[in-house]
């Protein structure tokens, strides 16, 4: 069971850095992807990383301000995000994908999916 942690209130232009956690010690056998899902609107693809952390994916609208990592130590995966917009407000969720080396987009590519965690960007 994943769960993804780390949400909040910020201003524009502030920081905040998103967990998913897991007890699970098969951890490291999964890629990881984040999602985000504003009112309103489809769930999208955020970011994802592989098993090793060797390849990552980020969709071009975060690339620069968003970094995606791991710890497969911790079981946990991690999404540091910096300069926020107010469009990056959303429920943002983690999941994990048995194809371990893809760093895909594909919502169905992904099998294991944690609760969200509520961003909200003020202007």
């Amino acid at each position: 069971q994943l769960q993804a942690s780390g949400g909040g209130l910020v201003q524009a232009g502030g920081s905040l850095s998103l967990s998913c956690a897991t007890s699970d010690h098969t951890f490291s056998r999964y890629a990881i992807g984040w999602f985000r899902q504003a009112p309103g609107k489809e769930r999208e693809f955020v970011a994802a990383i592989s098993w090793s952390g060797a390849a990552t994916n980020l969709v071009e609208s975060v690339k620069g301000r968003f970094t995606i990592s791991r710890d497969n130590a911790k079981n946990t995966a991690y999404l540091q995000m910096t300069s926020l917009k107010p469009e990056d407000t959303a429920v943002y969720y983690c999941a994990a994908g048995k194809n371990a080396v893809a760093v895909t987009a594909e919502i169905r590519e992904y099998d294991f999916w944690g609760q969200g965690t509520l961003v909200t960007v003020s202007s």
